[in-house]
């Protein structure tokens, strides 16, 4: 009984230290993944805890059910609409551009390890993923919101590289302990039915989770629960059909969360919350397993290092150099994505089916394995977010969606009761009812300021700390927030600074526009307009904050909708500023 209550305490004060450590990390930039490991490793036998932990079968269940509710809550977090720029460069990353760098990292330590080929390979399978979900918690902590191609593309790779690292490390396992050494075209079978039926699984349980979510009437508190168990439902069962469960669990979340359906932010809050604690037990626990002083050993740490090196100069971005060739990414973006290949809890986890399967070198895989890891959440993570900024990848940010208070209307799939405090400066302050920019649908019906509710008359002015309520569907929110919240945005990010002083219709003629401006222009431009000059030059995909010169001024995406440029922004030179005041 008492080695119950201090197997409790142990878990408890190892977490509660590790989510201390949190405010800790935002001041460093330290990524939080980090600390979680390194808690971890200061708690095990080497460390000041003392704490011995071998246990592996353990570990990896942990692991599975954690990397599930990670995934889950990845997909709930990604909007559809950023499908437009990130899908198809996404997937190719997340199948060819895995394939490249297990394959490159994998004949490099061969070489450096004087293994077999194969089972060089089988260490860069086990490395070859990215975990991106680390990126943005790094890009969150320190404020920074990326343009939306370059977002888009991580944000769904993240969700859908991990099935193909998997894929390939149980295949050169299998391969590896059959005997024979040869590889046959049931590989391939294998594959297109795990990636095949994961999609199925995915896409089929999300609809049908979503159709009981709306039909089902519980407590409020249920919902989030009756999707997290009916998501891990899912992914049990597709893994048990030999599918790809971490490819459905992801999917699961992107369907639920991108069709109309009630209390979608009570289930997004309480899975954030989820997830971050399945992060820092994961991590712990991994931490946990590894033996300090063994990386430190020179027969691990110096081809460990010439293995993470090779890694992140040279397979990670080749593999995206060619992945992104056919869709013409900026260089800079491609470069920074590059970077972005940052290392997680993922390859920890597959580093363990050596140790399953009772593999030769099952603790040079763990150790090595474990040192990349750690040099990556050191090197990539602490220089990510300056990077972007130096890489002018950064936009001003958009308000979170923290502050509303919903009712779900019965029997009204999707539509909600809302009311948003105005915030003091926001674009809402100050404003008339009239005048309001919210999207067609949403019905105005009411205010209410202090102790009193007043009529929505066209002529009523907002002011600071009303509540203004309405009744819209669940997808308007987020279009909804961005007029009730004020941002503490850094200067160099407020609209006339990062957008220009002016702002023009896209249907604006170049040659109008130069003429104004005593701007020569070429004879092929001078009949084309903003919109035809900027989606031509990002191949019809411009995101906000793309910019396009045009002789000494620039043109700035400001509002995108749909796919569709709605505003462009103008900035001119100090001498031409002036000259126009």
């Amino acid at each position: 009984m008492d080695e119950s209550y201090q197997l409790i305490l142990v878990s408890a004060f190892l977490g509660l230290v590790s989510i201390a450590l949190l405010g800790l990390s935002r001041r460093l930039g330290a990524p939080s993944l980090l600390l979680f490991l390194l808690v971890g490793m200061l708690a095990g036998e080497d460390g000041l805890g003392g704490l011995q932990f071998s246990d592996v079968e353990t570990a990896f269940l942990v692991g599975n059910i954690a990397l599930a509710v990670i995934l889950l809550d990845g997909g709930l977090r990604t909007h559809i609409s950023s499908f437009r720029v990130g899908l198809k460069p996404a997937l190719t990353l997340a199948t060819l551009g895995v394939i490249i760098t297990s394959g490159t990292v994998g004949a490099a330590a061969a070489w450096v390890l004087g293994w077999p080929l194969q089972d060089g390979l089988l260490l860069g399978a086990i490395i070859g993923s990215t975990d991106a979900a680390a990126v943005f918690a790094l890009l969150n902590a320190a404020g920074l919101q990326l343009k939306q191609r370059s977002s888009a593309t991580l944000e769904i790779e993240s969700g859908t590289n991990d099935p193909m690292a998997i894929f390939l490390t149980i295949a050169l396992v299998t391969l590896l302990t059959s005997g024979d050494g040869s590889v046959d075209l049931h590989i391939l079978g294998d594959f297109f039915r795990q990636m095949g039926l994961g999609a199925l699984m995915g896409i089929g349980g999300g609809w049908l989770l979503q159709q009981i979510l709306n039909r089902i009437i519980l407590p409020h508190v249920l919902y989030p629960l009756l999707v997290m168990s009916g998501g891990l439902t899912i992914f049990s069962l597709t893994n048990l059909w030999q599918g790809s469960g971490f490819l459905a669990i992801y999917l699961i979340g992107l369907v639920v969360a991108n069709r109309p359906m009630n209390h979608i932010h009570e289930v997004r809050w309480l899975h954030d919350g989820l997830a971050w604690l399945s992060q820092i037990g994961m991590f712990l626990l991994l931490g946990l397993l590894v033996s300090p002083s063994g990386l430190l050993d020179p027969k691990v740490a110096i081809p460990a290092l010439a293995v993470s090196l090779t890694l992140m100069f040279f397979a990670r971005p080749l593999a995206v150099f060619i992945c992104l060739l056919p869709f013409r990414f900026p260089a800079r973006e491609q470069f920074f994505i590059s970077w972005v290949g940052l290392k997680g809890a993922v390859p920890i986890i597959l580093a363990l089916f050596p140790y399953l399967y009772g593999m030769e070198h099952k603790d040079t895989y763990f150790e090595i394995t474990f040192f990349v890891v750690l040099l990556s959440l050191c090197l990539q993570g602490w220089t990510i977010a300056p990077l972007a900024r130096s890489l002018g990848l950064e936009v001003p940010p958009k308000p979170e969606d923290i502050d509303h208070l919903g009712v779900t209307l019965p029997g009204q799939i999707g539509r909600e009761l809302l009311a948003y405090r105005i915030h003091a400066g926001s674009p809402a302050d100050s404003y008339l009812l009239r005048r309001l920019p919210i999207p067609s649908g949403v019905k105005l019906l009411g205010v209410i300021r202090g102790d009193t509710v007043l009529p929505p008359e066209p002529d009523r002015l907002l002011q600071p700390d009303d509540y203004l309520v309405l009744m819209a569907q669940s997808h308007h929110s987020p279009d909804l927030v961005a007029l009730f919240m004020a941002l503490p945005t850094p200067a160099h990010l407020l609209g006339t600074a990062f957008f220009g002083q002016f702002t023009l219709r896209p249907e604006v003629l170049l040659d109008d526009l130069c003429k104004a401006y005593g701007v020569s222009l070429s004879d092929d431009l001078r009949r084309q307009s903003l919109s035809e000059l900027i989606n031509k030059h990002y191949h019809g995909k411009p995101v906000v904050g793309d910019r396009v010169n045009v002789g000494d001024i620039e043109l700035v995406v400001k509002q995108m909708a749909k796919g569709k440029l709605l505003q462009v922004g103008l900035k001119l030179p100090v001498v031409k500023q002036q000259a126009a005041s």
